[in-house]
């Protein structure tokens, strides 16, 4: 039998979400074909805006006052906390994320088990075990590239493993399938392997990896970006390129800022828990390949498509010219960051957490991808011939390369999600009334049985 989390409640939903806009098609082109409707978003819009607007305060109230002096690390968390308060109190408190099926928890259950609590407990531990064997096993996290991140984890780690029990306890009682990963996992490292089913831990350990390799990462980003915007002379910007700059540069900062809490509020209680992890190892390769440390091994060796000439230099005797390429990179990059921001705190690579059908994602299943690879044509511009022909051509064909990495994360994603129903539905929707509905298209492909539930985060 599945583990699988029931099918989305859409009744219970439509409750919920009744402040959202119902998104229908009422054409039916004079057939009995049923209506294509765009499933509701996992994350309502308010909620993606209480987190920018958290986010951006949070960093006004650093650079004013100064709280924590230059401890990037305190700041990064208070940023963090900020911005997870708003998005959890608009998420609970008015959306009621509590209340949907797909939590898995049942408001009128009451089934408390100390057994079942402390077995999860035992997986917790021997979770954060797994992830810490790696950073102790891996010479990557032995550099001072990551001292920030392990700051960060001596903060939060006693706390957190506190209050980690009694939350369990609370989950537990209320969970309609209380025997998930964290339960399994609990019996693997207690050694009673009676009851212990190899596939759900496998995702539940594959969901922690996916934690373990992306938030070191992008926290220590955040605090390199969130240290020069402390420092950052705002008040004395002149000209395009200055302010050109500062916004390019403040777009990557909330993007690796939201993704940080995205990894750190995976919670069965809010409905950001995760849902499934990538099984694939194709799905994985083209993802790492994209980040630190891979990408300095691979994409530097054998798709290196800079040709040390960039927009900058060709159009900056031509100043309108230079506005208004460097206001296309811009907006490429503000709906590369929107992406991002609609997800609230549901971000994570390699993972399902929720179906985002609202945002950019009305228009298309991979803005972030479609924003960011047609960003780096106007940023790198590989076709203007800078030397001879042959290395013009060279250049675009290392540049397509890196849009076919990319392609293929969003065909392994699309698999993937496409166990979901609420994402084939959406799927559907897309391909009737997407931005890119006129090109040709690929079937989906739709998987043979549906995962089991790995409940990586209660």
């Amino acid at each position: 039998m599945s583990n699988a989390v029931p099918p989305y409640d859409r009744r219970a939903n439509e409750m919920n979400d009744a402040a959202q806009d119902t998104v229908t098609d009422t054409a039916r082109n004079g057939t009995d074909e049923p209506v294509v409707v765009r499933p509701r978003s996992a994350t309502h819009g308010a909620v993606a805006a209480a987190g920018l607007v958290a986010f951006l305060l949070s960093l006004t109230i650093l650079r004013v006052d100064r709280p924590f002096g230059d401890d990037v690390v305190a700041s990064a968390l208070f940023m963090i906390g900020m911005t997870s308060a708003a998005v959890l109190l608009v998420d609970l408190l008015w959306q009621k994320s509590y209340r949907r099926a797909s939590t898995g928890l049942s408001p009128g259950r009451n089934t408390p088990s100390w057994s079942r609590t402390l077995f999860k407990f035992a997986g917790l531990l021997g979770s954060l075990g797994f992830i810490a064997l790696l950073y102790w096993l891996f010479p990557e996290y032995h550099g001072k590239f990551y001292d920030n991140y392990y700051r960060m984890l001596a903060l939060i780690l006693p706390p957190w493993l506190v209050l980690a029990l009694p939350y369990l306890h609370f989950v537990d009682r209320k969970m309609s399938r209380p025997f998930d990963g964290y339960w399994h996992m609990g019996r693997l490292v207690t050694m009673q392997w009676d009851k212990v089913d190899a596939r759900i831990v496998g995702q539940h350990l594959l969901g922690w990896l996916v934690k373990g390799f992306f938030l070191p990462l992008m926290f220590t980003y955040m605090c390199n970006d969130l240290g020069r915007f402390l420092t950052a002379d705002i008040g004395h910007l002149s000209g395009f390129k200055a302010w050109f700059d500062l916004l390019y540069g403040l777009c990557y900062f909330i993007d690796v800022g939201l993704v940080v809490m995205g990894y750190l509020l995976a919670l069965r209680v809010a409905d950001t828990h995760l849902r499934s992890a990538e099984p694939s190892m194709l799905g994985w390769a083209v993802a790492l390949v994209c980040y630190e440390p891979f990408w300095s091994l691979f994409g530097r060796q054998y798709l290196h498509y800079d040709s040390g000439f960039a927009w900058g230099a060709w159009l900056w005797e031509t100043p309108l010219l230079y506005g208004i390429w460097g206001s296309a990179i811009l907006l490429l990059t503000v709906i590369y960051v929107w992406a991002t921001v609609s997800f609230g705190a549901r971000f994570s690579n390699l993972t399902h957490r929720g179906i985002i059908t609202n945002g950019p994602y009305r228009w298309t299943k991979h803005p972030a991808y479609v924003a960011k690879n047609l960003s780096w044509w106007l940023i790198s511009i590989p076709f203007v011939m800078h030397g001879t022909a042959d290395e013009t051509l060279r250049h675009c064909l290392l540049l397509l390369g890196v849009n076919g990495i990319y392609a293929m994360r969003a065909w392994t994603e699309e698999r993937h999600l496409s166990r979901d129903p609420d994402y084939v539905a959406y799927a559907k929707w897309i391909d009737e009334h997407g931005l890119f509905r006129f090109l040709s298209r690929v079937p989906l492909p739709l998987p043979t049985r549906r995962p089991p539930e790995p409940s990586v985060a209660v």
